[in-house]
């Protein structure tokens, strides 16, 4: 379960998570002292402690990333992949990450925000580092798409 869950060397921390995500981080409910046992996931004290703090049992997921947002209290310590993109799907792949980092900020008692990568509305923020990463062949056409914040379309819409 550990080589599940564990970051890789110079591996980044939003996509360590999202690795995570993808690999059932949801759907594993653990107690603090069972979260402990896992040991050093991300390869960083301050996370890999806070991961085993809560004494309730919590998916890993959610352990994760309230674990990061405690290492990392600024939005602005956390950064995603930089860099061009250069394929669709490592397009997508990078917009997912975009959506973990927000999630890593969310209010976490608030039941009303998703729990999955895929459902985050894309934030005008999001969108424009999506853009700015994107080869000129995409970057135009992209650059054009604007709604309302309220009918901003989720990252498995855009992905669609």
């Amino acid at each position: 379960m550990r080589k599940d869950f564990s970051r890789l060397p110079g591996e980044h921390i939003i996509t360590w998570l999202l690795c995570c995500w993808d690999n059932g981080a949801s759907s594993l409910e653990l107690e603090g002292r069972e979260a402990k046992q896992l040991g050093s996931l991300s390869k960083e004290g301050g996370i890999d402690k806070a991961i085993g703090k809560k004494a309730q049992a919590l998916s890993l997921w959610r352990r994760l990333l309230s674990s990061v947002r405690e290492r990392y209290p600024f939005s602005e310590d956390v950064v995603c992949r930089p860099g061009k993109w250069t394929t669709m799907e490592r397009g997508i792949q990078y917009l997912r990450e975009l959506a973990v980092r927000e999630m890593v900020y969310y209010d976490p008692d608030n039941t009303q925000l998703p729990t999955d990568p895929n459902e985050v509305q894309c934030t005008g923020p999001m969108w424009w580092k999506f853009v700015r990463s994107a080869p000129s062949s995409y970057a135009n056409s992209l650059a054009v798409i604007n709604w309302k914040s309220e009918e901003a379309p989720t990252v498995d819409e855009v992905a669609g």
